[in-house]
């Protein structure tokens, strides 16, 4: 976390109880539009493909995880507490989550086919063939603070 972040996130805690961890992170493909969908109340949820945390050892978020969202320039614009978290198969994610992701027209028809170019670009790169039933770490958050 840069120091930056960390600055904002002691400052938003400061006088109460503090969790103990937090991570801070842009969303992919474009971290300022995104992050604008956050703040704006229209995106409440995520997705990204469980495989990447295996391949690269990082442990799952959980309920009640706290991360703050950098921009593109990797500067925190946002805090957010993660609600829910679930493994799901892609097929198997349901319309009203794909909308709750905030992106494109909405519907569930743009989440799959950005969804679907994003993985096969990200699993080809590390010599993996996309499924329709790639495994999803699919979370639901709320929006806590904004910078």
């Amino acid at each position: 976390m840069n120091q930056e972040s960390l600055e904002y996130w002691n400052e938003y805690w400061k006088g109460k109880d503090k969790p103990q961890s937090v991570s801070a992170w842009q969303f992919g493909g474009d971290p300022d539009y995104i992050a604008q969908l956050v703040i704006d109340g229209i995106k409440t949820a995520t997705c990204s493909g469980h495989i990447f945390y295996t391949l690269e050892n990082i442990p799952l978020p959980t309920a009640n995880d706290y991360s703050i969202i950098l921009n593109g320039e990797d500067k925190p614009v946002a805090i957010i507490k993660t609600l829910e978290v679930t493994l799901t198969p892609m097929n198997e994610v349901t319309g009203e989550f794909a909308i709750a992701e905030g992106e494109g027209d909405r519907t569930y028809r743009y989440w799959w086919d950005a969804h679907e170019k994003f993985f096969r670009t990200e699993l080809n790169a590390i010599g993996r063939e996309f499924t329709e039933n790639i495994l999803l770490v699919c979370e639901r958050f709320k929006l806590v603070d904004v910078r």
